[in-house]
């Protein structure tokens, strides 16, 4: 990027609150992939969309900056893949690796782009298109209407150094991300604990870029129920990490599993871990240099733990729990939810109908994509029980159709019929065929 294509982001991406005007169509509340998809889509169709994000832009984001099938196919929709591929590093496989060091590569579309990158990319389309983006500003509160009961959202007061605006919105579309405080300042949030945490880092290698050119996931005893992971970004950069996904709470009875929790978890020690357990990840910490500090974030998964709407408001992205407990993955249908958002009240303004069912409508787009995530919480299992992926190792170089099926879940093509339990888990991986 050129000092003058910076500076010209920052006065179009950056606007002052003085600037904020006091009226709107549709007000998006966060920049990241889910309310920049919304309001790219709000925009061309003719909406007047104001977005406000907490922190000025570029900004950094803590992800593992994967792109997934899922991923691809909704910035295409948005007509930014291939800026994205240019300025991202492609990959063709996942390799997921086993505790005894046994590997699988299951191929798909697949690329890594900082977040940082991404994020500018999509919300500079959104403003490209019409959108009007406020940054640093903080929501602080919904402000709500003289409906009968005094429930419906007509706008937000935000704030930027202590001073405090008012802006009025028809719609608010809420993509705040995993941290609750907007949720709960418009009692939607109905968890207020993360589902799971993760922790990265970026490492300068040259030595391993053309020897990891994967994304590569590994599960290992010693890394307490949780993963590492090394994605190559391109020029020697990786983006390396731990996470901890805890299934809600939840017991997992079908295999002798038993509640987890967040609490005592040190993801610095299992990135120490990873690095003594995975020789790549050990080379690629011992003689990578640092760039910039290690950051962790949580993770709100399997569209829990908040309310996906209101009078007047619609809930998308990670705030909505757009993330996949097993493998930490959300751009993708952070970026889906964030569009199927749009396209609910675009198809609204053309065939006028009323709030409830505008909402009811919305939510029934999201809830249908409930039977993917119940696939990944039943995968989750493998993170509490790692010897499970030498097992599915195993498999695969048995059967290439297994191999396929385990592509197909990746890219969405194939789903299984009945998946209710770990057994069928099992039997997805290991039936013949």
């Amino acid at each position: 990027m050129t000092p003058e294509s910076a500076n010209a982001d920052a006065g179009r991406l950056n606007r002052p609150l003085d600037e904020l005007p006091s009226h709107c169509d549709v007000l998006v509340v966060g920049a990241g992939p889910a309310g920049s998809a919304a309001a790219q889509l709000l925009a061309r169709a003719g909406f007047d969309v104001v977005m406000i994000d907490r922190q000025a832009f570029p900004r950094d984001k803590v992800c593992g900056d994967g792109l997934i099938p899922d991923a691809h196919r909704a910035l295409r929709r948005l007509g930014v893949l291939d800026e994205v591929l240019l300025a991202g590093r492609r990959a063709n496989h996942v390799a997921a690796i086993g505790p005894r060091g046994g590997r699988i590569d299951v191929p798909g579309q697949l690329a890594v782009l900082p977040r940082k990158q991404l994020d500018l990319i999509l919300c500079r389309a959104a403003t490209a298109a019409g959108a009007r983006m406020f940054a640093p500003l903080r929501f602080s509160a919904a402000i709500h209407g003289n409906d009968h009961a005094g429930q419906r959202v007509v706008g937000a007061r935000v704030d930027a150094n202590g001073m405090q605006r008012e802006i009025r919105a028809r719609w608010t579309i809420l993509a705040t991300g995993a941290v609750p405080q907007a949720l709960q300042a418009v009692g939607m949030c109905r968890r207020r604990a993360p589902s799971a945490v993760a922790i990265r880092g970026y490492l300068h290698n040259p030595a391993l870029a053309d020897r990891v050119d994967a994304l590569e996931v590994a599960w290992h005893p010693s890394l307490r129920g949780g993963y590492g992971w090394i994605f190559p970004c391109g020029d020697g950069l990786f983006n390396i990490g731990v996470g901890v996904a805890h299934s809600h709470g939840q017991r997992d009875d079908n295999i002798g599993g038993s509640p987890t929790a967040m609490a005592g978890i040190d993801l610095r020690a299992m990135l120490r871990s990873f690095a003594d357990a995975y020789p790549p990840a050990g080379e690629l910490i011992g003689s990578g240099s640092w760039v910039g500090e290690l950051k962790g974030a949580p993770l709100r998964c399997s569209l829990a733990g908040a309310d996906l709407s209101r009078p007047g408001l619609l809930v998308a992205g990670e705030a909505a729990g757009s993330t996949f407990a097993f493998t930490g993955e959300g751009i993708g249908k952070a970026l889906e939810t964030g569009m199927l958002a749009a396209r609910t009240l675009i198809d609204a303004a053309e065939a006028p109908t009323d709030d409830e069912t505008i909402r009811a409508r919305y939510e029934q787009q999201v809830r249908a994509l409930q039977p993917l995530y119940q696939v990944y919480d039943r995968a989750n299992v493998v993170n509490r029980h790692p010897w499970l992926v030498d097992l599915l190792v195993w498999s695969a170089r048995r059967s290439p159709s297994r191999l396929q099926r385990m592509a197909g879940v990746l890219d969405e093509t194939y789903m299984p019929d009945n998946l209710i339990n770990v057994g069928s888990l099992m039997r997805l991986f290991f039936e013949r065929g």
